[in-house]
């Protein structure tokens, strides 16, 4: 269930614009995007496994705050994301 270690590259690179770029805020929202998609996946065949959606809520709540702490920080990197990770309609 957790992402390999190409994927993450991949994706940090894509995101983060850089290899060492992981820690922004864009790279954390990026990951945990990803993480939720295949968690969402995992849900929809194992619908009893309650720690591993208790898992999912704890994700999508801290993606929820790092989308607030970024749009109220860059709001044109925040649209940005948002549109490339088409997330929130």
């Amino acid at each position: 269930m957790a992402l390999l270690q190409a994927q993450k590259a991949e994706i940090i690179k894509k995101i983060g614009k850089s290899e060492k770029n992981t820690g922004s805020v864009e790279v954390q929202v990026a990951l945990l995007t990803k993480n939720i998609a295949e968690l969402t996946e995992h849900l929809k065949i194992h619908t009893k496994d309650f720690q591993g959606r208790r898992g999912l809520l704890m994700m999508v709540g801290k993606r929820k705050r790092l989308l607030a702490y970024l749009k109220k920080e860059n709001l044109e990197g925040y649209r940005a994301l948002v549109k490339q990770l088409k997330i929130r309609g």
